[in-house]
């Protein structure tokens, strides 16, 4: 068994903050690896995208967001290390509360905000259906729209992707392993997904 492919948790916090910026991803995990270097020796930490809104000035949090980490468990009881810490997210604070830790459970649809691939979406689901068959998940993929993400020196491109009529063990599987790389990024991490009509 690979490291992609052990037990993983959500480990969840409540966090407060006006807005961040459009491109958060790699300043928000810069913020969270200055508290706990211990993320940085594990390729399948994900952190997974933050529901917001746009405006002229950024991506406007919501009361109710949270910040949610997906970590393998031997990383548990290191994670609260997090809890209650300022992040300075490009220069616009971050404040983390209190952390709760939610077991993955498995859904029959699943949705991923950005599986990084092929320009070509003909191409895409080719190379996804074939990961898919090495992890021996049956495939009924939706593709969505494709998207950027930028980091320093590069930028990322990818669909959004919704996998359904998952087997239980698969689902939780997919959750577990992701697709692809960039996950600390918010890339390739499914979450379960009730309305497959809507890909935005």
């Amino acid at each position: 068994m690979t490291e992609k492919t052990v037990d993983m948790i959500d480990a969840v916090f409540d966090i407060s903050g006006e807005v961040v910026p459009t491109a958060y991803a790699y300043p928000l995990w810069k913020a969270l690896t200055q508290h706990l270097s211990a993320l940085e020796e594990h390729d399948n930490v994900g952190v997974l995208p933050l529901r917001t809104s746009s405006t002229a000035g950024g991506l406007v949090l919501p009361r109710r967001t949270k910040l949610v980490v997906r970590i393998p468990r031997q990383l548990e009881t290191h994670i609260d290390t997090l809890a209650g810490k300022s992040l300075s997210v490009d220069n616009v604070p971050l404040q983390l509360g209190a952390i709760k830790l939610r077991p993955i459970q498995p859904s029959p649809t699943l949705h991923a905000h950005l599986v990084i691939g092929d320009a070509d979406e003909t191409a895409f689901l080719h190379a996804v259906t074939t990961q898919l068959a090495e992890m021996n998940i049956p495939s009924k993929l939706i593709c969505g729209l494709r998207s950027q993400l930028s980091i320093p020196e590069r930028t990322i491109h990818g669909y959004s992707l919704v996998i359904h009529d998952m087997k239980p063990d698969a689902s939780l599987r997919l959750q577990y392993a992701g697709l692809g790389a960039e996950r600390r990024y918010g890339c390739g991490i499914f979450v379960p997904y009730k309305a497959i009509t809507d890909l935005e």
